[in-house]
């Protein structure tokens, strides 16, 4: 009888596991790092925030057609409400085909970045940036910025369900990949360009948005794969 060979590849399983757990290490190094730097007020931080901020706003203040589509897809397209239901129909979707534990992974991940925001907002405390003409508003703490860390989490859980569960095509797979990219990057320069937000914020919602998810199904991987079909 021959033995089958001996190998020492990972599972897939293990090998997806694995790879969760060193995203969730370089985004959360790569987040508390720059959440001391924007703390201790860094200064070549601080000038490059605020050179790259006031060349936006100079933009949107003598382009009011293109800020108005700008304020349009962080309003509405963007928006972190138009995030949270497109997560709680995912979680519908997932409560049809009786998959519970999916459904409550996303569940976790939506009100895990949600409430590690607000944390972070009200621990660090920074002021937004102030115009003598503004083109759009925001109140509350600025870093890091709600926007652009909601659609992380929330672009980032689906493509990872996405990617994993289906049996799609290249061509799908970089359609989803895409979507997701144009998403996350896009929101994050309508909160510096119409001036509410310093680059440094966007940044940080995009790693802490990034180290959720990963943390979470790095976390999650084996539980949620004993439930798939």
């Amino acid at each position: 009888m021959r033995r089958a060979p001996v190998t020492d590849r990972p599972a897939p399983a293990h090998a997806e596991r694995r790879a969760c757990l060193r995203a969730t290490a370089v985004l959360g190094a790569l987040f508390v790092l720059l959440l001391v730097l924007v703390a201790a007020r860094w200064s070549p931080l601080m000038r490059l925030d605020a050179r790259t901020a006031a060349d936006l706003h100079r933009v949107a203040v003598a382009h009011p057609g293109w800020t108005h589509v700008n304020r349009v897809l962080t309003d509405w397209v963007w928006d972190p409400l138009t995030m949270r239901v497109l997560l709680a129909l995912a979680v519908l979707w997932a409560l049809w085909r009786r998959e519970l534990r999916t459904a409550l992974w996303l569940v976790v991940c939506g009100v895990a970045g949600s409430v590690l925001e607000q944390g972070v907002k009200s621990a660090v405390g920074r002021a937004r940036p102030r115009w003598p003409d503004p083109v759009d508003s925001a109140s509350y703490a600025a870093f890091p910025s709600g926007h652009a860390m909601t659609a992380a989490v929330v672009c980032g859980a689906l493509l990872w369900l996405f990617l994993r569960r289906t049996g799609a095509g290249v061509w799908w797979r970089g359609a989803a990949w895409a979507l997701a990219v144009v998403s996350v990057v896009g929101v994050g320069f309508t909160r510096v360009y119409l001036g509410v937000h310093w680059p440094s914020d966007v940044v940080g919602g995009w790693l802490f948005g990034g180290a959720v998810v990963a943390g979470s199904a790095a976390v999650c991987s084996p539980w949620l794969e004993e439930s798939r079909p």
